[in-house]
């Protein structure tokens, strides 16, 4: 019995060897951990979208219906129930964005679709909200009711507009230093009106619509830009 106990503590015992190295083992931690916050945000512009002009709800008008995001707009004939806030437009169905400008240049495009009865332009801080403001001046903004186009420039006539192809998004841009708020159609760079005015106030994007089709505030493609230090 003790030489079989010989025996298997022989064949039980082995020698360890120094395990080889492999190269190219190791985790490369500096590419999955180096600059993570950025690459982070790189991924995330596959799938975050910003929209340049989100509605205001406390300007609506009660027949307006915003969407939950706060980028769309239509009327119903039914009035909501809503606070009566000074802010809020109380005759025609009209809305504000909700971030002004007093400086600087701007722009955001409006998808308005088959609608048949708006109005995109821009408006001051300071005009009413209550009551019928148009013969008054200071908002300004090109329309579209039942095939025909035009401008205004309130307190002003309105003015007819040639448009020869239908838009189906309308792009404002705004310079608010040089005192110029232009709109043309982004699917084939058509200019379609140019208004100059010296602004002394902070203006806000405008949007009226009489229809239960959607207007629509469209993204823009966010990036992420590196600059070197010279």
């Amino acid at each position: 019995m003790f030489q079989n106990y010989k025996s298997t503590v022989k064949r039980a015992q082995c020698t360890l060897q120094d395990p080889e190295r492999v190269s190219g083992a190791l985790i490369n931690v500096a590419k999955h951990l180096g600059n993570l916050k950025f690459r982070v945000w790189e991924k995330m512009q596959e799938t975050v979208q910003y929209t340049p002009v989100t509605l205001d709800p406390n300007t609506a008008h009660p027949k307006l219906i915003l969407s939950e995001d706060l980028t769309s707009l239509r009327c119903d004939n039914k009035k909501q129930q809503l606070p009566d806030n000074q802010e809020r437009f109380d005759m025609w169905g009209d809305v504000l964005g909700s971030e002004g400008f007093n400086s600087g240049t701007h722009c955001w495009d409006v998808e308005v679709g088959e609608n048949t009865w708006w109005y995109v332009g821009v408006m001051t801080e300071s005009l009413q909200r209550k009551g019928d403001y148009t013969s008054m001046s200071g908002y300004w903004y090109v329309w579209y009711y039942d095939a025909a186009y035009g401008t205004c420039a309130a307190p002003h006539d309105p003015t007819p507009l040639t448009v020869y192809q239908k838009p189906q998004r309308i792009r404002v841009q705004l310079d608010w230093d040089r005192g110029k708020l232009s709109f043309s159609n982004p699917d084939n760079n058509k200019h379609l009106h140019t208004f100059t005015h010296r602004f002394t106030e902070r203006v806000f994007p405008y949007f009226f619509t009489g229809r239960n089709v959607p207007l629509r505030m469209l993204p823009v493609k966010a990036s992420v830009r590196v600059e070197q230090h010279s």
